[in-house]
């Protein structure tokens, strides 16, 4: 753990700028609260607007001042933790709501084979009602009185997932924290795409990040070579537990993840089940059967 302790609903200053708002959802998946940052001095972009809640809401709201304006909300990726606030707070200021797109957008063709198939998530809380006003591009730029923010498309926590860079920092969402690793899970989360993702940003200098919990991201690089080498340590040690005998992802999870509480190794369990469906698409494992949530694997 990072120490990261803010006070819930305070906007707390982060640089010129910039401020963040800690929404009230604490929980072993969302550490302190959601993040939702304020960007801008007169015109001002809200980023991840978080979840339902009426003191959140109200939290927002009173950070404009007197001689400002809301006047874009940008989604990273469409989790209960992180757009469902959104709509509200488009009826209560008139900003439009832009994001990637809805639930499904962005989703790679394995992952659309899946849903075809049947398979549904693992219970992580997608908002299958989210729908934004404007859809934004990857490579586009967005932009107020005094910001502009650069669309990253970062696909893998969620098909949707963008990134958004500030110059030489970066909100990252989901995608990079500090305080833990993001969470995979098929179909709505493609580890080939995350890997991708990581590859992508890390392809570029940054000073910050700013994920969408915990604190920021002093070390950006490094975070993302402990991320690329956490999943591909990972990974052997998935292969190295079926080089025991076939077993599906909860029986590897409970081999892989042994200092894991209980109540997470769902979680664990929907981890393991993408590295497998990774593995499976380089050829190194292969399934006994149709791709589910319960297929037991082979090492190939």
């Amino acid at each position: 753990m990072d120490g990261f302790d803010p006070t819930i609903g305070k906007a707390e200053v982060l640089e010129p700028g910039l401020r963040r708002i800690v929404a009230p959802n604490p929980s072993p998946m969302t550490y302190r609260g959601t993040n939702t940052y304020v960007l801008g001095t007169r015109d001002l972009a809200v980023i991840d607007p978080g979840p339902t809640s009426d003191a959140h809401l109200d939290a927002i709201l009173g950070a404009v001042g007197i001689d400002q304006q809301i006047s874009h909300i940008i989604v990273t990726h469409s989790h209960l933790d992180h757009s469902p606030l959104a709509r509200p707070l488009a009826a209560a200021t008139g900003a439009p709501v832009l994001a990637f797109g809805r639930a499904e957008a962005g989703r790679s063709a394995v992952m659309a084979e899946l849903v075809a198939a049947g398979m549904v998530g693992g219970g992580e809380g997608i908002d299958t009602g989210f729908a934004p006003d404007v859809l934004i591009r990857d490579g586009e730029v967005i932009a107020g009185s005094d910001w502009a923010l650069e669309v990253i498309h970062t696909p893998g926590h969620l098909g949707n997932h963008i990134s958004l860079a500030w110059g030489d920092a970066c909100l990252t969402g989901d995608h990079v924290m500090g305080w833990a690793s993001s969470l995979v899970s098929p179909p709505d989360g493609d580890l080939t795409d995350f890997m991708a993702s990581c590859a992508r940003l890390a392809g570029r200098e940054w000073r910050v990040f700013y994920p969408g919990h915990g604190a920021a991201v002093a070390e950006p690089g490094k975070r993302l070579d402990w991320l690329i080498t956490h999943r591909t340590a990972r990974e052997s040690a998935i292969l190295a537990a079926l080089d025991a005998g076939p077993a599906d992802a909860a029986t590897l999870a409970r081999a892989v993840y042994t200092d894991t509480p209980a109540a997470l190794l769902p979680a664990a369990t929907r981890n393991v089940l993408a590295h497998l469906i990774d593995l499976t698409g380089k050829s190194r494992v292969q399934p006994r059967g149709p791709l589910t949530a319960d297929t037991i694997f082979e090492r190939i």
